[in-house]
């Protein structure tokens, strides 16, 4: 598997959906509910679209299962990373750390060792959106800090759970439709609990055309990074979603060794 310039083309542009919802989610209110909703309207979205798709191969079930309960902590870290810290902090941290830990478990977990040349585009990638992260007061706020550092763990472990479940599926797009349509029931089930129907609808009501902006985004990103990784090592793909790496692009050829 090598890394080509369409892959990266579609993993930045997906980079980009995937940096958009995630600032509608900083950016709201109810960052729980604003998450929640932005997942089980990606749910909607993705049921009918499942019964055109059709199903995933059998052999792929148990890593979509096991993403979807895996993905009640990814919402849990993100929302409370956002409510206690802003985007410029946790996001990179987030989603600077992930790539390494991806990069570090690979050949342990889908059989890729990188080149030289890779750890040294995967280290420059994450150690360069670290340093944006931590340069911005992160003493100042330790529950953010360690919100955006579980869930870089969590990220690194759905990221290798999902690129083996969509390798084993035999199509990509199969396998995140029936991850979506499952996905955002138990997160959003959880909210609802906690905050009552009359709360949540409320805020449903005002916010559901963001949301379904939201989920789209969110659906074509992650759509777009489950597909580059069954053409590409799924190390480099992850250090490519990191959204702030597109203020580098002349390193890319060189760093990620991209043929």
């Amino acid at each position: 598997m090598v890394l080509t310039w369409p892959i990266v083309a579609a993993v930045l542009f997906g980079a980009l959906l995937h940096a958009s919802w995630n600032a509608m989610v900083k950016s709201s209110a109810d960052k729980a509910l604003d998450t929640a909703l932005i997942h089980l309207t990606g749910s909607l979205v993705a049921l009918p679209l499942l019964l055109l798709v059709g199903l995933p191969a059998a052999g792929s079930w148990p890593f979509i299962l096991a993403s979807v309960v895996i993905h009640i902590g990814y919402y849990i870290a993100l929302t409370g990373a956002y409510r206690h810290g802003d985007l410029g902090l946790t996001y990179p941290l987030m989603r600077g750390t992930a790539p390494l830990l991806v990069a570090l478990s690979a050949a342990f977990t889908v059989g890729e060792s990188l080149s030289a040349l890779s750890w040294l585009g995967v280290l420059g990638v994450s150690c360069g959106v670290l340093a944006l992260g931590l340069s911005r007061h992160a003493m100042d706020s330790p529950r953010a800090v360690a919100f955006a550092l579980t869930n870089a763990v969590v990220i690194a472990v759905y990221t290798v759970v999902d690129a083996l479940g969509a390798r084993a599926s035999g199509n990509p797009l199969q396998y995140v439709i029936a991850l979506f349509a499952l996905d955002g029931w138990p997160f959003a089930l959880m909210v609802l609990h906690r905050r009552g129907w009359a709360v949540a609808s409320h805020y449903a009501r005002a916010r559901a055309p963001l949301a379904l902006v939201g989920a789209i985004a969110s659906l074509g990103s992650y759509g777009i990074a489950l597909w580059a990784m069954t053409r590409a090592p799924v190390a480099t793909v992850a250090a490519l979603r990191l959204d702030h790496f597109l203020q580098f692009p002349h390193s890319l050829p060189k760093l990620l060794r991209i043929q």
